[in-house]
């Protein structure tokens, strides 16, 4: 009998791949987690129902969720991620020799253990026990809203805008988050895809306009997402598009380079009116 998983990414459109084996079913405090190993994404962690990350194309969505802001400061020291308990954002941004520390605040641990089970290729530095490193199970908006001035770099990798994950999208986060980090403090998170959610986008990109002096969106292709993702940065001081992209050191990286560092917030016309 064929085992087929399928996300309805909206309420008449879903990914539907092909699994040869569910590897991980159960239930943690929070949600359903599963690790299924699929024909099409190898390995693929699901919460609820909806795909996260899957060895086939993670590294699309880290490196573009890390080094482009990574990139973009020119000395990032304290770097937080919120969530990511799969592990490869963090393994990312330990690719920046600046960086001397790296928290992660995720509040599922089954998440973590699970991953460093199942996908260790993206939660090596958590199962190296990275000194740089430094993990918090807990929840990441209790934690920014006590932290004030205190992080170059603010990563939001979370899921879909649902249930608890609403706040993450609010503009009280934002202005938190604004908070948290030092005067030149730079702050980004995945804002969906930008065929499916563009009302969300419109929104968000108002929010963090709001308070940020430079904000922008940039894009990725990320198929187990639907394809076109994008990202939205809000920054105090420094425009990624103001890079000298010729002092982009190399990072042993497979999507990101000097080149997409720019050219990734070319926007189509359509998104373009979104954001007016």
């Amino acid at each position: 009998m064929d085992f087929w998983f399928t996300e309805f990414q909206t309420k008449s459109f879903g990914l539907t791949t092909r699994v040869k084996e569910a590897l991980f079913m159960g239930k943690s405090e929070f949600q359903d987690v599963a690790v299924f190993d699929t024909e099409e994404f190898g390995r693929m962690l699901a919460l609820d129902g909806v795909a996260q990350t899957s060895i086939f194309d993670e590294f699309a969505y880290h490196e573009m969720i890390v080094h482009v802001p990574l990139c973009t400061h020119p000395n990032p020291k304290r770097v937080l991620v919120v969530g990511g308990g799969d592990g490869g954002t963090i393994r990312e941004v330990l690719k920046h020799p600046s960086v001397e520390r790296a928290e992660m605040v995720e509040l599922d641990k089954m998440v973590v253990e699970v991953c460093k089970k199942f996908l260790p290729e993206l939660s090596v530095e958590m199962i190296n026990q990275n000194p740089k490193f430094h993990l918090k199970i807990g929840n990441g908006i209790e934690h920014i809203a006590q932290a004030e001035n205190q992080y170059d770099i603010i990563i939001v990798d979370c899921s879909d805008p649902v249930g608890p994950n609403e706040e993450l999208f609010s503009r009280a986060f934002y202005q938190d988050v604004f908070k948290a980090l030092k005067p030149d403090g730079i702050f980004v998170q995945q804002t969906e895809s930008y065929w499916q959610d563009q009302e969300l986008i419109r929104s968000l990109h108002q929010d963090i306009g709001a308070i940020f002096p430079i904000s922008r969106l940039y894009m990725a292709t990320v198929p187990i997402y639907g394809g076109a993702f994008c990202f939205t940065i809000g920054s105090k001081k420094y425009d990624p598009l103001a890079v000298d992209t010729a002092k982009i050191p190399e990072l042993n990286t497979r999507y990101y380079n000097r080149d997409i560092h720019k050219s990734c917030f070319s926007l189509p016309n359509f998104v373009l009116e979104l954001l007016k």
